[in-house]
């Protein structure tokens, strides 16, 4: 609110105060006002920079706009920003969130060089989805590449997982994010492993898990879901 203020009260906004704006509405999950700022600042003749198509595609994916995503794509084209790893990831998350994981797809293998969040866009795309077997091999052919996965990375397999019903998977992924990864799991991969082991039936070994951890009532509430 402060910021929008100050931002109404500049005199002369360059590409930079736009894409502050912009930003800040995206990474607090506000995309209508992002999308309606981006608007302005066409019809501002100021042409959008690596920052500003950043922020507004973030703000499409939390809104799910994907036309308004391709239309801003088309633009990223023409100024031949593709190619930008950071860009490109913004893009795979975009149509993921959107649900259009085929266009995600397609993004994510034009990428030159794909980072590990490039890897964690897709798979989370994958997961969010229900294709928990392509996120699973998004996830081995990530590994193959030399890329260590993240617990993000984690979070969105073991969910996969716990929508697919996958114990065995399930386990063997927790397991091995801790022994092999070296990673302490959090709350997120406490309350999937609850998940998934009691909406298969397993509620004392749901129950010990989440014992190993400080009883959070998100977890519990995971757990009596399951009992239902």
């Amino acid at each position: 609110e402060e910021a929008r203020k100050v931002f109404d009260n500049l005199l002369n906004r360059d590409v930079v105060s736009w894409g502050a704006m912009i930003g800040g509405y995206a990474l607090h999950g506000h995309g209508v006002p992002a999308l309606e700022l981006f608007q302005r600042m066409q019809e501002a003749a100021i042409e959008p920079d690596r920052v500003v198509f950043l922020g507004i595609m973030k703000a499409c994916g939390c809104i799910g706009a994907i036309e308004q995503g391709r239309l801003i794509h088309y633009q990223i084209i023409r100024q031949g920003l593709e190619s930008d790893v950071a860009v490109g990831n913004t893009l795979v998350d975009m149509y993921s969130k959107c649900g259009s994981l085929e266009e995600a797809l397609k993004v994510f293998e034009k990428l030159p060089n794909r980072d590990v969040v490039s890897w964690a866009a897709m798979i989370a795309g994958y997961a969010r989805c229900g294709k928990c077997r392509l996120a699973m091999q998004c996830f081995e052919e990530m590994k193959q590449q030399g890329l260590k996965p993240t617990d993000a990375i984690f979070n969105s397999v073991l969910a996969a997982c716990s929508h697919a019903g996958l114990v065995d998977e399930g386990c063997h992924f927790f397991r091995s994010m801790i022994e092999d990864h070296g990673i302490i799991p959090d709350i997120g991969h406490y309350i999937h492993m609850v998940d998934l082991l009691g909406r298969a039936g397993h509620l004392n070994e749901a129950e010990d898990l989440l014992q190993t951890f400080q009883s959070d009532i998100i977890g519990w509430r995971s757990l009596l879901t399951a009992c239902r």
